[in-house]
C-alpha cells in the first residue's frame, strides 16, 4: 500500500476506533493482537512500558508535589534526584522538605533563608558531621604542657581556656594554637573565672583574689571563709561576687572593693557549685530580667533572688531525695528557663518557674555518668571511659569518644565542656574549637576539639 493511502486508511480507522465503546475499543484491540506476529509483538511490549508510565512529579501541580516529597526520607529524595533533570529541579527547589531533613539530624534553622539550594547543600553537610559522630571520627585530640604541679581549676570561654594549679600559677592558653597567652603567679586555686582585663580565683586556702592580666597584680583579696573555696562567680554590672565553700556557707562580696556583703546558710555539706545567672521566665517568685543565684551541694541546689537587694532569703531547695539517699553532681547547668543536674539515679531537669521536674533521663548505666553540657538538641555527658553526646529528643546516645585515664575529681572542677552553642543545634559554623577539656595525673590538658569539615 502507498504511504499516502496508508496515511488515509488510517485516519479512517482512527475516527472509527475513536467513536467505539470501550468494550468494542478492546476487542478490536484483541483481534489486531491475534493477527500479529513476533515483531509487531515485540514493538508492543517495547512500548507499552514507556505509554504506561506517568511522570506524576512532571504533570502535579508544583505545591502537590512538595507535599509529596515532604513524606520522602532524605535519603530516599537524594536517590529520586538521580531519576531525571526534572526530578532533581523539582526536589531541590523543595525548601521546606530541606529544611525539615535538616532539623530531623539535629541542625539549627534559619527561616529567613529561603534559598533551597543552599539547604540542601547544608542537608549534604550535615549529614556527613552526623556520621562522624556516629562513627567516633568528629573529634581529634591535644594538650597543653606547662604546669608543675596538680591542676585542679579549669574555666574557658571565647576560645581560652584558664587554668589553675597547685603550683601556685594561673595561666590563659588559647585552644586554636595551644599557645600560653597569660602566666601569673597565685595562690593554690580550686575555681577560676576571667574575662579580658582580670581573673577570679577561689583557693584551698580559704580566700579569693583578683588578679589582672596584663601586670600579674592582685588587686583585691576576699577573707572570711573557713573552708577551702570551691566555686566562685561574679557580675561586673551588679559588681558582686559569690563564693561556694567547704565551710557550708556561700558568700557575696562587693567585688570592687572586697567587702563582704552577706552570707547565705542553710546547706550541711560543701558548696561545690555558685552561678549567678539572669533570669529568663516568670514566676510567683521572680520575673524576667532578675539575677538568681544557685548554689549547690552534694544533696541540696539552693536558689537565692539576688541584685542590688543583698539581704535575700532562699527561695528554694531542690533535691532528688528526701532521705538524702542518692546525691548529687558537682556539675551544675541554668540557663534562666532551666535547671539540670546528674546523679546516680539520672539526669534531672526542673521547670525554674515552677520548679517542677519536667523529666529524668536514664541512659544506660547512668550511675556512672555525669554531665558537662546541656542544651536544646543535645546534651554532653561524660564517664570514666568516654564522652558521650545524647539526642534529647530521642534520650538516645549518639556518639562517643574515648577519654585517657584523666585524675578524677568527685568534688571538683577538675573538666569542663568548652563551645556549647551546638548543644541548641549545629549549623556548620559552630561545630569548631574546644568540646571537652580534663587535667591529668601528669600535670598536662587533655583537650577534645572538634575535627574541621571534610
Amino acid at each position: 500500500m502507498e504511504k499516502k493511502d496508508f496515511e488515509a486508511w488510517l485516519d479512517n480507522i482512527s475516527i472509527t476506533f475513536l467513536s467505539l465503546t470501550d468494550l468494542q475499543k478492546n476487542e478490536t484491540l484483541d483481534h489486531l493482537i491475534s493477527l500479529s506476529g513476533a515483531v509487531q509483538l515485540r514493538h508492543l511490549s517495547n512500548n507499552l512500558e514507556i505509554l504506561l508510565k506517568r511522570d506524576f512529579l512532571k504533570l502535579l501541580p508544583l505545591e502537590l508535589s512538595f507535599y509529596l516529597l515532604k513524606w520522602l526520607d532524605p535519603q530516599t529524595l537524594l536517590t529520586c534526584c538521580l531519576v531525571s533533570k526534572q526530578w532533581n529541579k523539582v526536589i531541590s527547589a523543595c525548601t521546606e522538605v530541606w529544611q525539615t531533613a535538616c532539623k530531623n539530624l539535629g541542625w539549627q534553622i534559619d527561616d529567613s533563608v529561603q534559598d533551597p539550594l543552599h539547604w540542601k547543600k547544608v542537608y549534604l553537610k550535615a549529614i556527613l558531621r552526623m556520621k562522624q559522630l556516629k562513627d567516633h571520627e568528629a573529634f581529634e585530640t591535644s594538650s597543653l604542657i606547662g604546669h608543675s604541679a596538680r591542676v585542679y581549676a579549669l574555666y574557658y570561654k571565647d576560645g581560652l581556656l584558664c587554668t589553675g594549679s597547685d603550683d601556685l600559677s594561673a595561666k590563659l592558653w588559647d585552644v586554636s594554637t595551644g599557645q600560653c597567652i597569660y602566666g601569673i603567679q597565685t595562690h593554690t586555686c580550686a575555681a577560676v573565672k576571667f574575662d579580658e582585663q582580670k581573673l577570679v580565683t577561689g583557693s584551698f586556702d580559704n580566700t579569693v583574689a583578683c588578679w589582672e592580666w596584663s601586670s600579674g597584680a592582685k588587686t583585691q583579696h576576699f577573707r572570711g571563709h573557713t573552708g577551702a573555696v570551691f566555686s566562685v562567680d561574679y557580675n561586673d554590672e551588679l559588681d558582686i561576687l559569690v563564693s561556694g565553700s567547704a565551710d557550708f556557707t556561700v558568700k557575696v562580696w562587693a567585688l570592687s572593693t572586697g567587702t563582704c556583703l552577706n552570707t547565705l546558710t542553710g546547706h550541711t555539706e560543701w558548696v561545690t557549685k555558685v552561678l549567678l545567672q539572669k533570669c529568663k521566665v516568670k514566676s510567683l517568685m521572680h520575673s524576667p530580667g532578675d539575677y538568681i543565684l544557685l548554689s549547690a551541694d552534694k544533696y541540696e541546689i539552693k536558689i537565692w533572688p539576688i541584685g542590688r537587694e543583698i539581704n535575700c532569703k532562699c527561695l528554694k531547695t531542690l533535691s532528688v531525695s528526701e532521705d538524702r539517699s542518692i546525691s548529687l553532681q558537682p556539675r551544675l547547668h541554668f540557663d534562666g528557663k532551666y535547671i539540670v543536674c546528674s546523679s546516680a539515679l539520672g539526669l534531672y531537669q526542673w521547670d525554674f518557674a515552677s520548679y517542677d521536674i519536667l523529666r529524668v533521663i536514664k541512659p544506660p548505666d547512668f550511675s556512672n555518668v555525669s554531665l558537662l553540657g546541656f542544651g536544646e538538641i543535645f546534651a554532653l555527658l561524660f564517664d570514666n571511659r568516654y564522652l558521650y553526646i545524647m539526642d534529647l529528643r530521642t534520650e538516645k546516645l549518639i556518639s562517643r569518644w574515648p577519654l585517657p585515664e584523666y585524675r578524677k575529681s568527685k568534688r571538683g572542677s577538675s573538666f569542663l565542656a568548652g563551645e556549647m552553642s551546638w548543644l541548641n543545634g549545629l549549623n556548620g559554623q559552630n561545630d569548631m574549637g574546644l568540646v571537652f577539656a580534663t587535667s591529668m595525673p601528669d600535670h598536662s590538658i587533655h583537650l577534645v576539639l572538634w575535627k574541621e569539615h571534610s
